[in-house]
Order: structure tokens, then sequence, then C-alpha cells
């Protein structure tokens, strides 16, 4: 409590009482309008409570209430990103904070106390550029220590920070900018340079855009390189800057998240400084052992999502993590070699890396000889056992109530299995390489987020000794809701409930449900910008946000999701079917499907639309007609001679439609129902990919594009 009653010290004039009743004193100067609002301007920033009488807004500058508890993690004094920038600033001023790989081949690194100064100086650099109070940066390219800076310094300038998709056109990149009442844009190059310059004369309000990378023509008005944008903010003196830090709550908006927008335009989930300070803390406090200054994290997932911004920018700021920035081209390849540069300590991929690397150890697996078989089948069934008999007393131990810590687990562990010894030697003869191929060998922490990922690839790696645990959010929740640590996880849940959050089961009779999923506590969002309709719809009165997906939780507070609202087909016999884990199913059975997509809403059957896996353009990621290696050994061992996908769509290969039809048959064996066994296929030609827009860019199927581009092929499914 020091912290809050040194903060009660430094303030005086006017009280705001939080959720708990405890009080505040807040020293406050003139009014100001704000969007048609007249508001009281309260100068105890960056880390003040202004009075609010609402939980939720949807209007720019104003203040909402904050659901602080009387005790546990909920209660913990909130704090502003620059007081939790300024806190680690002074705890750790020489810890390296990023790291970044140029064009020499040595990684250059920065400081704790480096990073804040920079924030400090492109945040003064805005404000002479024209930022206005709240108003937005848009942020447009990959990963990058630029990135980061552009963020801080935005939020510190009193604006909001807002990512931007490097996949969106130009008009969807318009979009954010117009709806966020941006004043500058910072892009990565001039590939995203022109996609702005192209809808700019649209854009009133947007001042100066800023080019972090590549050579920059700065003979057209308006255009900084950043090297610029360090001069002006150098030059600027502090007192503005200042003064707007002063005017800063933790209870107002600093960042906007920009929803996928599969079904209208992307919505502007408006994050607070508390929503994503404290669900930052949360996820620190759930991952254990973290240790400042020592642990490093890979950021290569795009930070336009709120699962990257929470993690690679506020977890580790929260916990003096370094981060090192992976290559552009992570996602087409050249990850694995960044991993094994770097050795993180943590690691969260999305389902569709871990997917990847599956692929890469099962195409390794099978050039082996077969004395490494066999020491590899030995190995996983050592590594297997080991795992599930710890998580088993995991689990055993939370159900009867006892501390769930290592040593509990451990004497859990020996009363399940007994000896160790076959799983050491496994350790050394054979999971050691794989973790060091992969660049794994030091982490401690894997985490997949953003998707489901089939419970037998979790199995797959959980035999390799590499645990995956689920985290569950989403951008109105600032990221996380649930997030397992090792063992207490099951291979199908979708992670442990954070604790000092609140979950229940709407249309449910019971208080573990199955009911859709609703979050209530400190991570939860504002509102939308600008649309207070929308807001009410994903709120109820009660400060509940509604998930729209369909779930229960055990009594190890696992939570499990079983469906999604909108996603949710019906079929014409009025059969409720969840079409994720029949498509994982078929995936199961079919390893050299890329994707399965189930189709069946108000028709009399299901069917299902699949890819088979083909190579990738390396420049741009398009889906090329090639089968992927794996796939082609596999056509081949099925006696086809096709090479490439064009090639089975039009001859409808003999020999492939009869595995495939074998592997549905298989994963039918599965369906509770016969309403829920799949009766048609067809397969696709072409595979999905973010560049022809069937994937969101965490690689989400985007159902509503699958539907409409191959609409045709699914009439045919259902003709008389």
């Amino acid at each position: 409590m020091d912290a809050v009653q040194e903060h009660k010290n430094n303030t005086e004039n006017s009280t705001v009482t939080v959720e708990n009743g405890a009080t505040d004193t807040l020293k406050t100067n003139n009014m100001q309008v704000a969007n048609g609002v007249s508001q009281q301007i309260y100068l105890n920033g960056p880390d003040q409570v202004v009075p609010a009488e609402n939980y939720t807004t949807a209007i720019p500058g104003c203040h909402v209430k904050l659901r602080i508890a009387p005790r546990g993690l909920a209660a913990e004094p909130p704090i502003s990103v620059p007081g939790l920038l300024s806190r680690t600033t002074a705890r750790y001023p020489n810890a390296t904070a990023l790291a970044t790989k140029k064009a020499d081949g040595k990684w250059h690194k920065i400081t704790y106390k480096q990073y804040q100064d920079r924030v400090r100086i492109i945040a003064k650099a805005f404000l002479k550029l024209g930022l206005d109070r709240y108003h937005s940066v848009g942020i447009l390219g990959f990963n990058s220590e630029q990135w980061f800076i552009a963020d801080l310094a935005a939020i510190h300038a009193g604006g909001y920070a807002a990512g931007i998709y490097t996949t969106n056109s130009a008009d969807a990149c318009f979009h954010c900018l117009e709806s966020s009442r941006a004043n500058i844009c910072a892009v990565q190059d001039k590939k995203q340079l022109d996609k702005i310059l192209s809808v700019k004369h649209k854009l009133p309000l947007l001042k100066a855009i800023v080019q972090w990378e590549g050579p920059v023509d700065t003979s057209i008005p308006g255009i900084y390189s950043w090297d610029q944008l360090l001069e002006i903010g150098a030059k600027e003196p502090d007192t503005q800057l200042n003064e707007i830090l002063k005017s800063i709550a933790v209870n107002e908006c600093c960042t906007l998240v920009y929803t996928s927008g599969t079904v209208g335009p992307p919505k502007a989930v408006m994050l607070s400084h508390d929503n994503l300070t404290w669900d930052a803390f949360s996820i620190g406090e759930r991952c254990q052992n973290l240790q400042p200054t020592r642990d490093r994290l890979v950021s290569f997932l795009p930070l336009s999502h709120v699962a990257a911004q929470v993690v690679d920018i506020y977890t580790t700021l929260s916990n003096a993590v370094t981060v090192y920035f992976a290559q552009p081209d992570a996602l087409k390849g050249s990850l694995v070699e960044t991993l094994k540069e770097v050795r993180p300590t943590r690691f969260l991929g999305v389902p569709r890396v871990w997917e990847k690397m599956y692929e890469k150890i099962m195409a390794v697996g099978a050039s082996s000889g077969p004395l490494k078989k066999q020491i590899a089948l030995w190995a996983k069934e050592k590594g297997l056992q080991y795992h599930l008999s710890r998580i088993n007393g995991a689990l055993s131990a939370g159900m009867y109530g006892l501390p769930i810590d290592l040593t509990t687990s451990e004497m859990l562990w020996f009363w399940y299995e007994g000896s160790s010894v076959g799983y050491k030697l496994a350790k050394s003869l054979v999971f050691s390489k794989i973790h060091e191929s992969l660049g794994l060998d030091k982490c401690s922490t894997f985490v997949t987020a953003a998707a489901p990922l089939s419970p037998d690839i979790k199995k797959f790696f959980l035999s390799l000794d590499i645990p995956l645990v689920d985290a569950f959010g989403m951008s109105e929740a600032a990221g996380a809701h649930t997030l397992s640590i090792y063992p207490k996880f099951s291979l199908d849940s979708a992670g442990e409930i954070l604790e000092g959050t609140e979950t229940k089961f709407g249309g449910s009779m019971s208080p573990n449900g199955p009911g859709e999923i609703m979050m209530r506590g400190r991570h939860v969002f504002m509102g939308y910008l600008n649309d207070a309709e929308k807001t009410k719809g994903a709120i109820d009165d009660d400060g509940w946000l509604l998930s729209g997906d369909v779930g229960r939780v055990d009594s190890n507070n696992l939570l499990y999701i079983t469906g999604r609202i909108k996603e949710l087909l019906i079929t014409a016999g009025g059969e409720n079917v969840a079409p994720v884990l029949i498509e994982q199913a078929i995936q199961a059975e079919l390893l050299h499907v890329g994707y399965a997509v189930l189709i069946g809403d108000r028709r009399k059957f299901l069917s299902v639309l699949l890819t088979l896996k083909t190579k990738v353009s390396p420049e741009t990621g398009e889906p090329l007609d090639e089968l992927e290696s794996e796939a082609r050994k596999w056509v081949a061992s099925l006696g086809s001679s096709a090479t490439k996908l064009s090639e089975i769509v039009n001859s409808k290969d003999p020999a492939v439609h009869k595995a495939i039809e074998a592997g549905i048959t298989r994963a039918n064996k599965h369906a509770i129902s016969n309403a829920q066994k799949v009766q048609k296929f067809a397969i696709l030609p072409s595979d999905f990919s973010v560049y022809t827009g069937e994937l969101g860019p965490t690689l989400k199927i985007k159902r509503n594009v699958v539907y409409e581009k191959y609409k045709d092929i699914i009439e045919d499914f259902y003709k008389e």
C-alpha cells in the first residue's frame, strides 16, 4: 500500500472514489471542452484516477470507473503507461530493453534508460508536428524498435497509439486513420507509405507521415524520416510534454486496437492505461519465476493485434524483459533461425506457427533411419508418460484443495509414475536436440493463443517435452482472460482463468456452464470509439463483456471453449453443431490437409471445404500451385503422380479423393450423432493465406470470406 499512500500525499483539492470505497485527492485546474463534453482538468498525472460515473464510454477523452477490488490481484494500485516505463527504468536503467539485428548481422541493443529517453524525444516531436490531445498516431509496419517507441510516445504525448495491420489495403488504412482522427502516421517503408499517400487527400486531420526504414523522399511536404523526427524532438524543451503528462489519467484511453472486421468495418476498441498495465501485471503474476533483466522474448506476431501488444510491449515492460525483434519474413520461414540465435526463455506462438514446427519435425523424422525412428518413438512414449503424470498430479492436487507447486506436483508424479530415469535419458538423447534445433532449448514457457490448436498437436509437442499451454482472450479484454502454466493445464482447455477477473456463463443454469462466456474485471475495455450502440451490445448493464464464445469451467478453474455463437451451425434438422471440433477431427486424420471449413448452416447435412498444403511465394506469401514437399510425398505414397494442386483438382484425382474419403470416415466415428457426420467434401483450388484474404493477420480463418469466395462449390453440395 506504500504506492497508494505516496499517491495520496501528492494530491489535493478534489476527491475520487473507486469501486472498493478507497478515496484519492486530486489537484484540479480549469475546465476544458473535449468532443462537446465539458470536463475538469486534473493535474496529478500520469498515475491519477479521475472521477467518473460510468464503467464504459464511446467518447474520446472521457474517463471510466475502475473495478479495483479490496484485496487480491485486482487491488493492485493502478499505474499508467508512462508511470510503468518510469518505474522500470528507475529499477533497471542499464538492463537491455530492445534488440534489433541490423544489416551488419549484429544485434544492436538499447537499455531501458535509452528506451525512455527516445520515447520522450519522439513524444516531443509528435507534439511539435501537431499531435492533439485524444487524437491518434497510426503505426503501420513490422515489429521494430521504432514501432514500440512510436506507440509509447503517442501515449506520453496525450494521444492514442493505433496499430494498423501491414496487410491492410489503402482503403482499410484510411478507415483506421479517419476513425481515430489521426494527426500522424508512422510507416515502415515506401510500400506502406504509398498506401497512406494514396488516401492522404481524404484525411484533413493528418499533419505528418514518418517513415522509419529505407530511403525517404523528404521533398514531399509532410514526410519525415525517423532521424529527422529524433532531431525535431531533441530540440524541443520538456515543458509541454511534462504538462501533458500531468493531465494524463490511468482511467482514460491510451490505445486503439482495431478488430479484424470479418463483418463490417473494423471497430476501434478503446483500451485504458489500466486495462493494459493491469492485464500485463496479471499475466506476469501467472507466469511463474519471471526473471527481470534475464528473460528474453522474440517479437514477431503483429503488434496491431492485442495479444502481441499486451505481451511484447507491456508484460515485458512490466518485468524488465529483453525483447528481440524477428525479421519481417519471420512467418515465411526465418523465425526458427532467429529463435536459434536468441534462444528465448518465453515463447508465444499462434497455432499456425506450432503447426509449421510440427510439420518440420515430422519431415525430419520421416527421413530418419530405422534405429533413429525407434529411439524417437521410445523417447516420445517416455516424455508423454512423464508429462501426463505431472499434469494429472497437479490437477488432482487442485481438485482436492492442495497447493499446486513444484514440490507437490513432483511428489504426486512419483506416486503416479515411480521413476524419472527413462524421461531423463530421453531428454538427454532426443528432446534436448529437438529443442536446440528449434531454438527453444532455454525456453520454460510455451504458449499458444489467438485461435484453437488441435489437442493432437498439443499432445505431440507434450511427448517432445514441450508442454504448450493455452491463453484465451479478446481485444475487448485487453488481451488475456486465461493463461495456463504447466503443469496445471489440460490438452483441450483454453487456459486457467486469471486471478482478479470474473467469469460467468450466459444462458446457463449452472455457474460452471456451459453457456456464453462472459468476463468482468479491470481488463475489460472502455468501449468502441464513437459507437455507443455497439458498446452497449458488447457489455451488459452489469458490466459483463459478452465474448460470443460458448464454454464451461471445471473444478481446476480451467476454461473449455465448446463453440462460438456466431460460428455455430444449426442444421435444417435443428441440431447445433460447433464446427471447430469437427474440423480438427478431420485435420487429425488427414495431416496434409491445410485447412478444413465446415458447411451446414440451415442445410440438410454437413459438408466440408478442404485445402491441401502448397508452397508459398517468399515475397508475398501467396499460395502457389506446387504442393508442399511433405504433401507431395503423401500424394505419391497413394499412387498418384500429381505434383501440383491443379492436377488433383482438375482430374478429381481418384487416389487422393479415396484417401480423403477414408480420413473423413475415420473422423466421423467420433461424431456424437449422425447429424454431425460429414457427408461431402471438396478440395479447393488454392490453399488459404493472408495475401488472398481467407486468413486474418493472426491466421484465423475468415469464414465469411471463404463462404463468399466458394459459394458455387458450396451450392453444388446441396443440389438435388
